[in-house]
C-alpha cells in the first residue's frame, strides 16, 4: 500500500471512528432523556388527552424549555465558547423536544399513536412476535420467516425482553425513545457536514415536521430524520469536482468516508423499511447519473465515470451485506422452492393523496411558507451549493417517485407515494433553514446591517418554530385520540370509558393455554380479531389484510380454504379437512357468536377500489364443531373452540 492510500486510509478511520464515538455518545444521552422523560410522564394520573386540555399545555411549556435549551447551544456555538455543553444541551434539547412532543399527549395511555388499530395493529404484531423470540419469523403466519424488514420490531422486541415489558406495551416507549435517539444521530451527522450552529437548526426543523407528519410510523420516521445528511453525504462521494466550492465540510479522505455513511444509511433502510430504502437507493441512482454526466463534461472523457460507479458499487455492497441480516430467512425460503409467492397485494392502495403530487409549498399556513422558502432556496442555489444540489435531486427523485406510481396504477400497481409526504417535507424544512438563514443574511447587509436586525430575525424564527412545535398535537389529534380509545392489552382504556371486547382476551388467553397445554407460539388460532395475536404471540392461521400478509403464505387461496371449511356439514369432515390442510392448521377458532352461528369476518383486496379492502363474513353452522372434536367455551361475545 502506497503512503499516500495509507494515510487516507489512517484518515478515513480517524474520521470514522470520530464521528461514530461521537453519534454513540449523542444516542446515549437521548436515550437518557427521553427515559427519564417517559418514566416522569407515567408517575402522574394526567387526565385524557380527548378529554382535557391539560396535556396540550404541559406539552407546550416543555417544548418551549427544549427549544430554550437549543437557543443556548446554538448561542454558545456562535461564540466558540464551552464546545461540548453546546453539544450536550443540543442533544439534551433535541431529544427533550421529541420526548415531551409525543410523550406528554400521550402520558395517560400505554397505547402509541393510533393504539392498536388498522396499520399500528400489524406493527404491535409484528413487536409482540420478536418480543417472544429473538429469532427472525414471520408476525403472523407459522413456518415462515419474515418478509417485511424486522430490524426495527427486533429491537423493539429486545427492548421490550430487556425493560420486562409486554410487546404491545413496549411499542409506545420503545417508539419514542427510537426517534429521539434518530433525532441526535442526525444532529451529529448535520454537525459534521455543515457549521455547527446550523446543525442545530437544521436537525431541529427537520424533527418538528417528522414527529408532525411521520411520527405514527416511527420505524420510517427513523430513516426520514437520517435522510438529509445521507443524501449530502452520497452526493459528497458522488460528486467530486476538483475545484470544491467551499460548501461542504464533509468527510474527505478521497470520498471513502461519505461512502462508507451512505453505505450505512442504505443498508439501515434496507433492514428498517423497503419502501424508503427503494427511494433512497433511486435517489442516490439519479445522483451517480448527474454526477457522471457533470464529470464526463468537465473531464471530456467516460473514464470519467468509473470512480463514480465504484464509490456506488461500494454503497451497494456496504448496504446489501446489513440487508442480508434481516432478509437471508426469506431469500432461503423463497430460494428453497419449498414456498412460492402468492400473489402479493403490498403495493396495491391508491388513496387521494397518492393521485396527485405532494407540492405543500403551495399551501398558506406556516409549513407552507417555509417550504416555499426552501423550493426558492433550492433553485438559487442549486449552481452553487453542494448541499442545494444534494437535497434538490433527493425532492426531485421524490417527485420522479411520485410520477411512476400514478404511472404505474395502468399496469394495476402502484409505488405507494402516498407515504412520502414525510420525507419531502423533511427535505424541504431543511432547505427552509438554509433558505431563511442565507435569506436573513442578505436583508441584513442590503439594509446596511442594523444594529437590532439580527435579534429580529432570531425572534421571528423562534416565534415561527414554537408557533408550529405547539400546533403538533392537533396535527396528531386522532392519532393520539385513537391511543385513548382503544382498549389496551390490560383490557383497560385510557379514557376511563367502558372497554372493547379486548377486555376479555387476557382471559381467551388462560383457556388457550389450559386446553392447548402448549406455550403461546405452538398454537394456531384462526380468528378475525386479529389485535388479540397482537396482545399474545399465538400464530394467525389468516393475516388481518392481504396488504400485510407474507407473500409466501398465500393469503387468497387461504381465505378460499377458510369459506370452504364453513361449508362442509359435520365435525368429522372438518376435523379431516384440518388434517389434510396444505399449511399449519388452525389448533383452535376464535369465533363470534351471531344467532346459531360462529362468524369470522375475513377480507379481500379490491384494489383500484379505495378503500382497497372489502369486508366479507364467513358463517360456521355449530353443527360443525361437538364435544368429541372440540373444547368449546363461551367468553364474552366470543366462542372459543380448541381441537382435541
Amino acid at each position: 500500500m502506497s503512503e499516500r492510500a495509507s494515510g487516507r486510509m489512517g484518515l478515513l478511520a480517524r474520521q470514522a471512528g470520530g464521528a461514530a464515538g461521537e453519534a454513540v455518545l449523542a444516542a446515549a444521552v437521548a436515550a437518557v432523556v427521553a427515559a427519564v422523560g417517559l418514566a416522569a410522564f407515567s408517575v402522574v394520573h394526567w387526565p385524557a388527552f380527548n378529554s382535557s386540555n391539560v396535556t396540550r399545555a404541559l406539552t407546550t411549556v416543555g417544548q418551549v424549555a427544549a427549544l430554550a435549551m437549543l437557543v443556548a447551544a446554538v448561542v454558545l456555538l456562535r461564540l466558540r465558547k464551552w464546545g461540548w455543553a453546546a453539544k450536550l444541551l443540543s442533544w439534551g434539547g433535541l431529544s427533550a423536544f421529541v420526548t415531551v412532543t409525543l410523550g406528554m399527549p400521550l402520558a395517560a395511555t400505554k397505547l402509541y399513536l393510533f393504539g392498536m388499530s388498522v396499520d399500528q395493529e400489524f406493527r404491535t404484531q409484528y413487536l409482540t412476535r420478536l418480543t417472544d423470540s429473538a429469532t427472525l419469523h414471520d408476525m403472523n403466519y407459522a413456518e415462515l420467516p419474515p418478509f417485511y424488514p424486522a430490524g426495527w420490531f427486533w429491537l423493539g422486541g429486545r427492548f421490550a425482553s430487556l425493560t420486562g415489558m409486554a410487546g404491545w406495551e413496549a411499542f409506545k416507549p420503545f417508539a419514542i425513545l427510537g426517534l429521539a435517539v434518530a433525532a441526535v444521530v442526525a444532529l451529529v451527522l448535520w454537525s459534521k457536514l455543515i457549521r455547527a450552529d446550523w446543525a442545530v437548526a437544521v436537525a431541529a426543523a427537520t424533527t418538528a415536521v417528522t414527529l408532525a407528519y411521520g411520527a405514527p410510523e416511527a420505524y420510517s420516521a427513523v430513516l426520514t430524520l437520517l435522510l438529509g445528511p445521507a443524501l449530502v453525504l452520497a452526493w459528497g462521494a458522488l460528486h467530486r469536482p476538483a475545484a470544491a466550492d467551499g460548501d461542504d465540510s464533509g468527510p474527505t479522505a478521497g470520498g471513502w468516508g461519505a461512502v462508507l455513511g451512505t453505505g450505512l444509511f442504505l443498508g439501515l433502510g434496507a433492514t428498517f423499511y423497503s419502501l424508503y430504502f427503494g427511494v433512497a437507493v433511486f435517489a442516490v441512482c439519479l445522483m451517480a447519473v448527474i454526477a457522471a454526466a457533470l464529470a464526463v463534461r468537465a473531464q471530456h472523457t467516460w473514464r470519467a465515470v468509473w470512480p463514480i460507479l465504484v464509490r456506488l458499487i461500494g454503497m451497494g455492497v456496504l448496504a446489501g451485506v446489513l440487508a442480508l441480516a434481516v432478509w437471508t430467512p426469506f431469500l432461503l425460503k423463497f430460494l428453497s422452492g419449498k414456498a412460492s409467492l402468492g400473489s402479493g397485494s403490498a403495493f396495491h392502495y391508491l388513496p387521494e393523496t397518492g393521485s396527485r403530487l405532494p407540492l405543500p409549498m403551495t399551501d398558506f399556513d406556516l409549513l407552507g411558507v417555509f417550504c416555499l422558502v426552501g423550493t426558492i432556496w433550492l433553485v438559487l442555489r442549486a449552481g452553487s451549493s453542494r448541499r442545494a444540489q444534494a437535497l434538490g435531486i433527493g425532492v426531485v427523485a421524490i417527485y420522479l417517485w411520485c410520477l411512476l406510481s400514478m404511472a404505474a396504477t395502468a399496469a394495476g400497481t402502484t409505488l405507494l407515494s402516498f407515504r412520502l409526504e414525510s420525507p419531502l417535507l423533511a427535505l424541504l424544512a431543511a432547505a427552509g433553514v438554509f433558505g431563511f438563514a442565507e435569506g436573513a443574511r442578505a436583508v441584513y447587509q442590503a439594509l446596511n446591517e442594523p444594529s437590532r436586525f439580527r435579534i429580529a430575525a432570531a425572534a421571528v424564527a423562534l416565534a415561527g418554530a414554537i408557533g408550529f412545535s405547539q400546533g403538533i398535537p392537533t396535527v396528531l389529534a386522532t392519532e393520539i385520540t385513537t391511543a385513548y380509545t382503544d382498549t389496551d392489552g390490560n383490557g383497560h382504556r385510557a379514557d376511563e370509558r367502558a372497554p372493547s371486547a379486548v377486555s376479555y382476551y387476557r382471559e381467551i388467553d388462560a383457556k388457550l393455554l389450559e386446553q392447548t397445554g402448549r406455550p403461546r407460539d405452538g398454537s394456531v388460532v384462526l380468528t378475525a380479531d386479529t389485535s388479540f395475536l397482537a396482545i399474545y404471540p399465538y400464530y394467525g392461521f389468516q393475516a388481518l389484510t392481504s396488504h400485510y400478509a407474507n407473500p409466501l403464505a398465500d393469503f387468497a387461496a387461504r381465505t378460499a380454504e377458510i369459506q370452504r371449511w364453513s361449508t362442509l356439514k359435520t365435525p368429522q369432515e372438518l376435523t379431516d379437512a384440518l388434517e389434510h390442510c396444505r399449511w399449519r392448521a388452525p389448533d383452535a377458532f376464535l369465533f363470534r357468536r351471531s344467532g346459531d352461528d360462529y362468524t369470522l369476518r375475513l377480507s379481500q383486496d379490491v384494489y383500484p377500489n379505495d378503500p382497497n379492502v372489502k369486508r366479507i363474513t364467513v358463517t360456521f353452522p355449530k353443527a360443525l364443531f361437538d364435544a368429541g372434536h372440540y373444547r368449546i367455551t363461551d367468553i364474552g361475545p366470543f366462542t372459543l373452540m380448541v381441537r382435541v
